[in-house]
């Protein structure tokens, strides 16, 4: 399969130093260290593969008010962490998830996925969409119709990754899959790996 528009990749590593220093500043200018302390194997299996992940965040929810088209909150013990569904893909948007991120009172969120991302790793997480489907179904019914408008309001962040999740989440992935695969994002006339 040859690449297109969809499944372009872009890197948003290179960029990390430049919007750092755009983030709004709580007294001294924050460092990737001190944004990025979540570790790989407390990751919540809910976060879609890339360079950014949630782990063991606080449970405040703030992420989306500053990434709402990224950031989502649970976990399998109700505790509601926050995790990424969907990457950054423009300098904006790395700059509404960097925010989001350093808002997080537990440093849990984490900027090494692409260190520890791998070919089989993608398509063992794709395999497990029908889990991620009926979790996004389940708790988007019981959020949709809450008293709580917070709840509400991430019932809309559910369904934006159910559709991203039916739509071009297979084609972002195959992108990735070949950054990972290859250190640049793939060119109209490369060949993408299978999911």
């Amino acid at each position: 399969m040859s690449a297109e528009n969809g499944m372009r990749y872009w890197d948003p590593m290179p960029h990390l130093d430049a919007v750092i220093d755009s983030l709004p500043q709580h007294g001294l200018r924050p460092s990737l260290d001190q944004i990025c302390q979540g570790k790989w194997d407390e990751r919540n299996w809910r976060n879609v593969p890339g360079p950014f992940y949630g782990a063991m965040t606080d449970n405040c929810w703030v992420g989306r008010l500053h990434a709402p088209h990224h950031v989502l909150y649970g976990d399998d013990i109700e505790y509601e962490q926050e995790f990424l569904y969907r990457q950054p893909r423009t300098l904006a948007e790395l700059q509404d998830v960097l925010v989001a991120m350093q808002e997080d009172p537990w440093a849990g969120w984490a900027c090494d996925g692409d260190s520890h991302w791998s070919l089989n790793l993608v398509r063992e997480w794709w395999r497990e969409r029908g889990r991620l489907r009926e979790w996004i179904t389940a708790k988007h019914r019981r959020w949709i119709v809450s008293e709580r408008a917070d709840e509400r309001e991430a019932a809309s962040g559910l369904a934006d990754y159910l559709a991203y999740l039916d739509g071009d989440l297979a084609d972002h992935l195959r992108g990735y899959m070949f950054f990972l695969d290859n250190g640049v994002s793939p060119a109209p006339l490369d060949r993408v790996p299978a999911l």
